[in-house]
């Protein structure tokens, strides 16, 4: 069946205060454990109203004890931004404490902003993730963690709590860039996407990484873990209004955020994708691409929503489904409808789209 979760960003809220934002975007949480999703994921990120989560581990540790069954993922955790051991020892406490329910996800990071106060130079960003992310992984199969890179040097640390289980099947890491791709099929880790381009305009990537993973470890790769906003409405047209209205202000606050239309990243090793992406931008303009944003996105009444879904089987094949109820400011009596009614009709229809694992193989 379709796995079906939903992402908190953790954004600052307008007229409210960072507390009560936390408590709205808790909330949500707990009742999407009720409403039957499968998954919540939480996002780390420092420094700014963008979104301020700094220990995603801690949220989902204080999630593990207000919910049951929902499964509690890092969407992700950014591998340079932590010690390697912090990480290991953090992912196993909360698998320990919500008895088996952590999905780990990793990624790497963008933002200056968020990066210069941790005194890391951005081109060292895909070497430092590149050391970390092996020694995690590993050592939550084993319960010992050792290194001997450059960045992360570490004697050999014997883990508590132990691992209670393997974590494959349970590996996720953001990848879009070549590198990232290639890295997530070597890590035999679900790739995970943040859709920013209609999904067919996606498929060389997606496709890539399963040639990758399929040659790297002689079988097919896990679901793509697609991230999508969405706004659901019985209502089509008011929907559409509400939809374009947040999601273009989320739009304009990540680009702001992460920096996207800026000419930096053409001199930064490892960020070549993203030059390409920030000349896009320029290109087009903002106002164009944050509309073809939005289009990209999950939005309309229950019937026109489960169209989009079973159109991105058709295209995908296999894949997971993480939705992100709450963003650009929408007020939280809007999102927790939202997220209900995708619940009560959509949710069950949903569960049979989930498509068909796809081999590359010749």
């Amino acid at each position: 069946m379709l796995h079906i979760g939903l992402n908190l960003g953790f954004a600052a809220h307008p007229g409210l205060s960072d507390e009560d934002m936390y408590h709205h975007e808790l909330d949500l949480a707990v009742e999407a454990d009720a409403l039957g999703y499968d998954s919540v994921w939480v996002v780390e990120h420092h420094f700014s109203d963008y979104s301020l989560c700094p220990d995603n581990f801690v949220v989902l540790a204080h999630l593990a004890g207000r919910t049951s069954r929902i499964k509690l993922g890092t969407a992700a955790v950014i591998l340079p931004w932590n010690n390697p051991l912090r990480v290991a020892e953090k992912a196993l406490m909360v698998d320990a404490i919500s008895r088996g329910r952590l999905l780990l996800g990793v990624g790497r990071g963008l933002s200056r902003t968020e990066y210069e106060p941790f005194r890391i130079p951005l081109d060292e960003t895909r070497d430092r993730f590149d050391e970390a992310a092996p020694m995690i992984f590993e050592a939550l199969e084993t319960g010992v963690l050792h290194g001997d890179g450059p960045f992360y040097p570490q004697p050999r640390a014997e883990l508590r709590p132990r691992p209670r289980g393997s974590f494959l099947g349970r590996r996720y890491m953001v990848a879009g860039s070549p590198e990232s791709v290639v890295a997530a099929a070597r890590l035999r880790a679900s790739m995970m996407s943040f859709i920013v381009k209609p999904v067919p305009d996606l498929m060389p990537t997606f496709t890539r990484y399963r040639e990758l993973f399929e040659a790297e470890h002689g079988e097919i790769a896990p679901p793509i873990a697609l991230n999508v906003n969405m706004y659901c409405h019985a209502d089509d047209e008011l929907a559409k209004e509400r939809h374009f209205e947040y999601v273009n202000r989320f739009f304009l606050a990540n680009v702001e955020h992460y920096e996207m239309a800026g000419e930096h990243f053409a001199s930064i090793k490892g960020h070549e994708r993203y030059a390409a992406n920030a000349e896009y931008f320029r290109e087009i303009g903002l106002e164009k691409a944050a509309h073809n944003y939005a289009a990209t996105a999950l939005w309309g009444s229950p019937e026109r929503i489960l169209g989009q879904i079973e159109a991105i089987r058709d295209e995908l094949g296999d894949f997971e489904l993480t939705v992100a109820p709450s963003f650009g400011g929408m007020p939280y009596d809007q999102a927790r409808a939202s997220l209900e009614l995708f619940a009560r009709e959509v949710l069950p229809k949903a569960r049979s789209l989930r498509g068909k694992p796809v081999s590359t193989a010749a």
